[in-house]
């Protein structure tokens, strides 16, 4: 890669040899090897980007960033073109393992609910046998052949298996024993997702693994909660599904849009003004307005009632 700078190789040998990294460690090593900051600096940043890419692309990789679905957050990572999943694990797991891993993502994507989770025990109960590519002689009666290393592959073996694929983030766990997907799955297999199409967010058109659905049933629009956050966050925007227009009711976002609202909002535990401030307040008021200082002090409150007042509305849109 002769046209690539040591800054280049850097940042590729950063995420080669780290995993994938949230956005803020990429941007603090962006800003340690160039002095430039990404947020300052954003197109510099993106030509970095694509410089790398151009160089990358002759060996089938690619410096992609992806949003993990599950908490929002931007991630960077090296990731292989090829699209097929298996290739995407290397040589690392053995035959049975990738099976294992494809049946749990499977599992993950055509949840119905869009929860992005299965439990651990649904998972070790995977049958390897279902991944069996059937073929022809399936069509025509004739069962197909199961290895035997997918026969005898034991519940402790996709114990380990387990551990090894969120050890090295292909999948995560949750402490009430869920299995997600993880950061390098949501890196890597994007054209997966799109080949075997699992439903795209409403908003973004990336694969909905972990998203909000519509309540009304027959709609089967879904939305990545921090796509919901963004949308109905605009004032103006009616909170209304893009697709059926039912409304969109979710108790997570009202929470978020009121949490963002809270700094903008006059705080009523503010202390007391001290007691000089207040006596040349009331006296400018008194040279304005003569003798009327009590109404025009009272008035300061008024905004805070009316955000308030609004806040409610927006609030029982969403209840």
């Amino acid at each position: 890669m002769p046209d690539l700078s040591w800054r280049h190789h850097a940042l590729i040998q950063a995420l080669l040899s780290r995993g994938p990294l949230i956005e803020d460690d990429f941007h603090a090593i962006f800003s340690g090897v160039t002095g430039k900051n990404p947020g300052a600096h954003q197109q510099q940043f993106n030509d970095y980007l694509l410089k790398i890419n151009k160089e990358l692309s002759y060996v089938h990789l690619e410096l992609r960033g992806c949003r993990n679905q599950y908490d929002g957050k931007v991630y960077y990572g090296v990731v292989n073109n090829v699209s097929d999943e298996q290739s995407k694990l290397g040589t690392k797991y053995t035959v049975p393992q990738l099976a294992f891993y494809k049946g749990i993502i499977e599992a993950i994507v055509q949840d119905v609910t869009a929860q992005g989770s299965i439990s651990d025990i649904d998972a070790l109960n995977i049958r390897l046998e279902n991944q069996v590519l059937t073929g022809t002689s399936h069509s025509q009666g004739i069962p197909p052949n199961v290895p035997a290393a997918f026969k005898n592959f034991s519940i402790s073996q996709k114990e380990k298996t387990l551990d090894e694929l969120v050890q090295d983030q292909w999948l995560s766990s949750t402490p009430d024993g869920k299995i997600r997907l993880g950061v390098r799955s949501f890196l890597d297999l994007r054209s997966w997702f799109h080949n075997n199409d699992v439903p795209s967010c409403d908003v973004c058109n990336e694969a909905g693994v972990k998203a909000e659905l519509c309540r009304n049933e027959g709609c089967m629009v879904r939305i990545h909660l921090y796509c919901l956050k963004k949308k109905f966050s605009q004032r103006r925007v009616e909170r209304v599904c893009p697709g059926c227009g039912t409304q969109w009711q979710n108790a997570s976002i009202t929470d978020a849009i009121e949490e963002e609202d809270e700094p903008s909002r006059p705080s009523q535990r503010q202390p007391p003004p001290p007691a000089a401030a207040t006596r040349k307040r009331l006296r400018s008021c008194k040279t304005e307005d003569g003798e009327n200082g009590g109404p025009s002090s009272s008035q300061t409150s008024v905004p805070v009632s009316t955000d308030f007042r609004r806040i409610t509305r927006n609030s029982a849109r969403l209840g």
